[in-house]
């Protein structure tokens, strides 16, 4: 056989190797490797995740992860797994997941409303972020950043005010905390600061009344007249009488914050608690629970008047009625007493 032929025939496998080569690349590359049949998924990679969680957070999406995994390793990700939340769009190839995976970290939607103290918040917030709520209580409770902020431990769910916000969701439970308390600054803007100067409180004690306002009237129309009834009564120095106190001191000494009280009793408003409000005068200790923000606003904005009374109204259910003395109060106190008692609530 000549030369020239054995270099041709040397050529020619080094044309076949490298066409196998390249349709090899090619395929690990760039043929679509999803499967599902929405248009996108989303993939959970914790922080400090491994090759193994990454295996386990992407195989239900990929038809292959064994070409992903060498895709992956070429481009050097396997070494350096980001974590966060990411999208993979039905069609995406092997070099289009790794770019997604590398530079793609989506926020979440982080929302929270109601809680009635920070384990349930934590417990709340662990569901939409990846830290555990254990990790969030212990940095809610975090007596050196309660202290630096102006928090203790009565107020310090005042800190965290319900809306919707957007984070990363690998974000720490301490990285959380801190960007609540830049949230809780920007909500207490100049104007908000001044009206609460106005009525005489601090920011933390108008989210106490709020809480109570809250709880009183789930009519958001409403609120602004029963922040002036409980506004009024601080300026008498009379005792604010709020019956969602007393159901406050109740859970909070028997340690179920489940139980469901329809009815407070007589014997109820003796409880010796500072968050019993027909016993001890002035504010509670801190919040009931954690007001929405119309509440806040609704103590920041009180409709002015005359009423120091008010008591459910039983033609109209959700409302209440407003007596600006105590015998007008007792009549539309009968009412709801007979219609209570004809409900059999005794609890």
């Amino acid at each position: 056989m000549g030369f020239k032929r054995i270099l041709l025939i040397l050529v020619l496998a080094g044309l076949v190797g490298g066409g196998i080569f390249a349709y090899i690349a090619y395929g690990t590359f760039f043929t679509p490797n999803t499967n599902f049949n929405s248009d996108e998924e989303f993939v959970f990679i914790p922080t400090d995740a491994s090759e193994n969680d990454l295996e386990k957070g992407l195989l239900p999406l990929l038809k292959d992860f064994d070409t992903f995994r060498s895709a992956a390793n070429i481009k050097g990700y396997l070494s350096n797994i980001k974590a966060g939340r990411y999208k993979i769009t039905k069609g995406m190839n092997n070099n289009e997941i790794v770019n997604s995976l590398r530079s793609g970290n989506l926020p979440v939607k982080v929302s929270f409303n109601n809680q009635e103290n920070v384990n349930d918040l934590a417990g709340r917030i662990s569901s939409q972020i990846e830290a555990d709520s254990i990790s969030l209580v212990t940095a809610f409770k975090d007596t050196g950043f309660l202290n630096s902020n102006g928090f203790n431990e009565a107020n310090m769910i005042s800190l965290y005010i319900p809306n919707s916000y957007e984070f990363f969701w690998n974000t720490s439970a301490t990285d959380f905390r801190d960007r609540m308390l830049k949230e809780y600054n920007r909500f207490w803007n100049e104007a908000r600061i001044e009206k609460a100067k106005v009525l005489g409180l601090q920011p933390n004690e108008v989210i106490a009344l709020a809480s109570i306002v809250h709880k009183e009237t789930a009519k958001v129309d409403e609120r602004p007249t029963v922040a002036g009834v409980y506004l009024n009564r601080l300026k008498k120095r009379m005792l604010l009488q709020a019956d969602p106190t007393v159901i406050y001191a109740i859970k909070k000494e028997t340690g179920n914050f489940d139980t469901i009280i329809k009815r407070v009793l007589y014997k109820d408003l003796e409880m010796d608690s500072p968050y019993n409000t027909y016993k001890y005068a002035g504010l509670p200790p801190g919040p009931i629970a954690m007001p929405d923000i119309t509440a806040i606003d609704a103590v920041l904005n009180p409709k002015i008047h005359n009423y120091y009374y008010f008591v459910a109204n039983v033609e109209k259910f959700g409302y209440h009625m407003f007596a600006e003395n105590l015998t007008q109060h007792n009549r539309n106190k009968e009412q709801y007493i007979r219609w209570i008692n004809a409900q059999k609530i005794n609890r």
